[in-house]
């Protein structure tokens, strides 16, 4: 099967790898390319669609297949990705299950070349970059250590970034909590109940994990039909969402907010405005307008994540195949099975 797939990210970049392999690659290189590739050698030239040039590439070729260096603008790559098509390639969309195209000398090695995508933070990186020694180092008759490492979601969450929903009553300090904690000014902010007329979601850096912050309009009852769809709207992603941080504003009325805190018990509580009035209960204190209090969440955060001290060196498994593999070793240790 000839099958091609994008090996770099979506979008715009400075330079796109395509790779592709099958019986028709030795074809496509010789009527598409203007110079002879050679194994083992980069080799500089143009792909061309009959008369028309398309792109100048540097082409490496390597064992059964070969890298396409494109020039990253997202017109050349769909360019050549439909050339390749008409030559008779399947292109392959990429998913972190994909391995194919992953360099790797094993299915370990694969697995991390296909993730490391996904790893967009210093920390998450150097947690997968950390596996292949690591995973030497297991005792496959340590029946401890191997359910230890099945029930370590440490590099799935840094991987898969969970969905974080801040929610409040109108003007308690949200989208300004919000902006702190995404770096930048992502959420409309003033002193009028209702301004934020819809949920905003985006990845936010909390110090090494990645997370879904999800800032809502501000919980009331409104006769403005616009904000009660984007109330409701919001109720929907809240009740997905992994972690809730409810936001208290020790100002405003006492009653309305201990509801929330009632609806949904196992939220984070975060008291801003806190220079301004005491909160007669836990939570951690901020007060965003500040930046103060800041450090506290990003801690509580990762803490609730249990991501915090985190030994990047010790083994963890992340996709389906590891954990069937070791699910699979643990059945067979079992003293049933004796």
């Amino acid at each position: 099967m000839n099958r091609a797939i994008v090996l770099t990210g979506s979008g715009s970049a400075a330079i796109a790898v395509v790779r592709i392999e099958g019986a028709g690659t030795s074809d496509f290189l010789r009527d598409c390319f203007d110079r002879p590739v050679k194994q083992g050698f980069c080799v500089y030239g143009r792909i061309h669609d009959g008369e028309r040039v398309i792109d100048d590439v540097m082409i490496a070729m390597k064992d059964n297949h070969a890298d396409l260096n494109l020039h990253g603008g997202i017109w050349i790559v769909q360019e050549v990705l439909n050339l390749l098509t008409r030559r008779g390639f399947q292109i392959i969309t990429w998913s972190p299950e994909q391995t194919w195209g992953s360099d790797g000398e094993d299915e370990l090695e694969q697995e991390i070349a296909a993730y490391l995508p996904l790893a967009k933070t210093e920390l998450a990186v150097n947690v997968l970059l950390n596996q292949p020694l690591a995973w030497k180092q297991i005792d496959w008759n340590n029946h401890e250590q191997l359910q230890e490492i099945l029930t370590d979601r440490t590099l799935d969450i840094l991987l898969h970034p969970p969905s974080v929903a801040i929610v409040g009553l109108p003007n308690v300090g949200k989208s300004t909590l919000a902006n702190q904690l995404f770096g930048q000014e992502r959420s409309i902010t003033a002193d009028v109940p209702g301004t934020t007329r819809d949920w905003v979601g985006e990845l936010a850096n909390v110090d090494g994990l990645v997370v879904k912050l999800i800032d809502t309009p501000g919980q009331r009852v409104t006769s403005d039909t616009i904000e009660t769809r984007a109330i409701a709207a919001a109720n929907g992603v809240i009740a997905t969402a992994e972690l809730i941080v409810i936001v208290i504003d020790p100002t405003q009325e006492v009653e309305e907010q201990k509801k929330l805190v009632q609806r949904w018990p196992e939220a984070l509580l975060v008291i801003n405005k806190s220079d301004l009035a005491e909160w007669n209960g836990n939570g951690v204190r901020t007060a965003a307008s500040l930046g103060t209090g800041m450090d506290e969440l990003r801690h509580a955060i990762r803490c609730y994540f249990d991501v915090l001290n985190i030994d990047p060196h010790k083994p963890r498994c992340w996709t389906d195949r590891q954990r069937t593999q070791i699910e699979n070793i643990l059945r067979a240790n079992s003293p049933q099975n004796h």
